[in-house]
């Protein structure tokens, strides 16, 4: 739900980052962004600026006046307009710069947008502390108020904050403290990027290299086992210079968390994380449960892992390497027409309606396509509430690259119904729910793909994926979790977090989550220093939920012959935040409170290991 004293940009990352090809030259138009779409011209552009800069004094004269009814309704409204408008201003100038971070035009229009959007943010901070002020009694006859009616969620909302809302004097120090409670994440970048430097070594053909994140990657994939092996050792005695470094940051972060949450009230720092997503308890500790659970399926797959690669336990660097002969991933590209065309076949089982808003939106220029110089990279969907969605791409006609579009088209087309049915304030969507729409796409386009397969070597190769995108999205990012929910714990006993201690933790739960054909390396030990997802506590467990209710939606959507299913889905995606996701996904047919999604996706897991099996038995591979 958007606030009422902010901008919210939607903007969804790929999960992954692409790998970027050579830019192209002469790229055709159709397959870039039509910025005017936006504004037809600058001058358009300054004409909403000026509107938005001329009535931030009207804005802050409300202040000390929201105790009537009236007054609320109609800043409400005032603030909704400059709030939209201040919305496509960024959009304008973001867009443009992210084709090409050197336009000096656009650096110009972002850098007086940035400006704007500052002094719109200080001039209605009062708003929310004001309204938290009120009784709760007033507060609750200005939420009934037939003025205010389209507002009773956040109202509601409001109302819970209350509850853990302080003095104005505490507040007041609150806000004074919290850019302090960054500082362990900016000490962890910089010690991670700018202090530390990757190691160099040589490849089996003699080259050196420096290992990168993204060189490091490509040595794991690599066919020469020793070579795997000393990337991996090398690259991880690089982190033994910043570990100790690492702790200190990561156990300040965890302090900052577990004291703000009992300074607000909460039981714990898990407890404010999951109020912010309003998801019960119940639902991220069950999740780690039925993981649990299921962790004899991911044995097996390391089990079946071992036996292809003929090794006599699975190590760290022989996680990523593939089952399967890397030749099929050369003969899978598809070009952009290509990619489209798959994608909008399938995409059919969302309905006639849904794939004709995907034409659309690729007959219209939504998608700036391939990469090219000073372009910003990875993937993205973007937008705002009075605009269609734009899609950043970098694509290389990989399998990768077309995922990634079916990915981000779903984030778009979720944009698409919900601001077609939702008022501005509940446009946006919760990060829980959000990846559902992404995800859902892609289980379509690999389901589709894996029904086409032509030859055994395809379908191994697209069931090597799909195992692997199950085993990253849920079961590494729900050890993830449980890593968190054991640091936070131990600090919130009073405990320390030394990197000794840390290792400990880390190397325990990989032992736990990997099998007995897993040997636990110790450079493997240091693995925790390496996700900066800890510092924004409690967030990975939301891919792993994500991917199991868009799992479950889709499992639906196919069983259902007469479509109701595909309804519900439809009106979940245009559903916005005008409830909580958990709602929202029952709604839409899914109960996260309740095992059975994930245990869906598990018996799942077990047919594609099953079926690689059998492929791979009677290729004589076992």
């Amino acid at each position: 739900m958007r606030t009422m004293c902010c901008v919210l940009l939607a903007t969804w990352m790929s999960i992954v980052p692409l790998h970027t090809q050579a830019a192209k030259a002469n790229i055709e138009p159709e397959y870039t962004w039509n910025i005017a779409d936006i504004y037809p011209s600058q001058a358009a552009f300054h004409k909403d600026y000026k509107a938005v800069e001329d009535a931030l004094p009207q804005l802050s004269s409300y202040q000390g006046k929201l105790h009537d009814e009236t007054n609320v309704a109609t800043l409400f409204a005032l603030n909704e307009k400059l709030s939209r408008k201040l919305e496509k201003l960024s959009l304008y100038a973001h867009l443009q710069q992210d084709i090409n971070i050197e336009d000096k035009t656009a650096a110009h229009l972002k850098a007086k947008v940035e400006t704007l959007a500052s002094r719109y943010a200080a001039a209605t901070a009062f708003i929310e502390p004001e309204l938290l002020a009120l009784p709760k009694d007033k507060l609750t006859a200005i939420k009934n108020s037939k003025h205010l009616k389209q507002y009773k969620r956040y109202f509601d909302e409001l109302l819970e904050q209350k509850a853990h809302t302080l003095s104005k004097k505490e507040e007041q120090l609150l806000a004074r403290i919290a850019p302090i409670t960054n500082d362990p994440e900016n000490i962890y970048n910089n010690a991670s990027r700018g202090d530390y430097t990757p190691p160099v070594m040589h490849t089996p053909d003699g080259k050196t290299i420096q290992l990168t994140e993204g060189n490091y990657v490509k040595a794991l994939e690599h066919p020469d086992r020793d070579y795997r092996k000393r990337a991996f050792q090398t690259f991880f005695h690089s982190y033994e210079s910043i570990k100790n470094t690492s702790a200190a940051t990561l156990y300040a972060s965890v302090k900052a968390d577990e004291l703000y949450a009992k300074a607000r009230r909460y039981p714990s720092g898990l407890d404010a994380a999951l109020s912010s997503d309003d998801v019960p308890k119940h639902v991220f500790t069950n999740l780690i449960t039925s993981v649990n659970n299921h962790l004899p399926s991911l044995h097996r797959y390391i089990e079946l892992r071992k036996q292809v690669l003929r090794v006599e336990k699975v190590h760290s660097y022989d996680m990523y390497v593939p089952l399967v002969s890397q030749s099929v991933a050369k003969t899978m590209k598809f070009s952009i027409s290509e990619a489209q065309e798959l994608i909008l076949k399938g995409l059919q089982p969302l309905g006639k309606e849904y794939v004709s808003n995907v034409r659309h939106a690729f007959e219209h220029r939504w998608l700036d396509v391939y990469p090219r110089p000073k372009k910003y990279t990875g993937a993205y969907n973007t937008g705002a509430y009075d605009t269609h969605p734009f899609l950043l791409l970098n694509y290389d006609n990989s399998l990768d690259g077309m995922l990634t579009i079916a990915h981000e088209i779903g984030h778009a087309m979720n944009s698409v119904y919900t601001n077609q049915k939702q008022p501005y304030y509940y446009s946006g969507q919760s990060i829980f729910t959000a990846e559902v729409a992404s995800t859902a796409n892609e289980w379509l386009m690999m389901d589709y793909l894996m029904q086409r397969a032509k030859t055994d070597e395809e379908k191994l190769y697209l069931l090597n994926q799909q195992i692997d995108q199950i085993r990253g999205t849920v079961y590494t990012q729900v050890m993830y979790s449980e890593f968190e929910r054991a640091i936070h714990k131990k600090v919130g006993q009073g405990e320390s977090l030394t990197a000794e201690e840390l290792n400990t933790l880390w190397l325990n739960l990989l032992k736990k989550y990997y099998g007995p054909a897993y040997a636990a390396d110790p450079e493997a030990a240091l693995g925790w220093l390496r996700i900066p997802h800890f510092y924004d506590a409690f967030y990975v467990y939301k891919y792993a939920t994500s991917l199991a209710a868009s799992f479950e939606l889709v499992k639906q959507i196919k069983e259902d012959p007469t479509g109701t299913a595909t309804k519900r889905y439809l009106r979940f995606l245009s559903a916005g935040t005008s409830d909580d996701p958990i709602p929202l996904l029952q709604k839409a047919g899914v109960d996260m409170t309740s095992p059975e999604p994930l245990n869906n996706l598990f018996t799942y897991f077990d047919s594609l290991v099953n079926e690689m099996e059998k492929i791979l038995r009677k290729q004589g591979n076992l």
